[in-house]
């Protein structure tokens, strides 16, 4: 680290503690050239993940859709607070456990799909009749056997 006084490479870190909530790490150093000292913050790079779109446009990931589309999924379930939460986490979870930078939103529409049917198989049905985009009946009926057959 070039110390902003002399210009110096030869820079030590004196102190150290963690900052901003422990999102960063705050970080005294001290020139070995000319003496001075200077703060230094630290933090992850982070990159957004970004979810790709049927139409094939592109957006920032954002957990309030799944949970918006989750807890509509189980309205009026028999499904508490704490289980929607979880079943939230672990959907997100799964998600950034794949370590991708861009996701097609089809693979996190299965993902939920896959946690809904754990939860709550009415849920599940209601969220793939919306994500799949049942036609008729038969469509409706086709997904309700797969469910029957796990």
């Amino acid at each position: 680290m070039k110390c902003p006084f002399c210009g110096d490479d030869n820079t030590r870190v004196i102190d150290s503690r963690p900052a901003d909530e422990n999102e960063a790490i705050r970080r005294r150093r001290q020139c070995d050239e000319c003496g001075k000292r200077f703060t230094t913050y630290e933090k992850a790079e982070t990159i957004p993940l970004i979810v790709i779109k049927k139409d094939k446009n592109r957006e920032t990931y954002d957990r309030s859709k799944i949970e918006s589309g989750v807890v509509r999924s189980c309205h009026k379930r028999p499904v508490s607070a704490r289980d929607l939460s979880d079943c939230i986490d672990e959907i997100e979870n799964k998600i950034f456990n794949l370590e991708v930078k861009e996701i097609e939103s089809k693979q996190i529409g299965e993902i939920v799909m896959d946690e809904l049917a754990k939860l709550d198989q009415v849920a599940y049905v209601r969220f793939a009749s919306v994500y799949r985009e049942f036609k008729d009946v038969n469509t409706f009926m086709e997904e309700l056997k797969k469910l029957l057959d796990k």
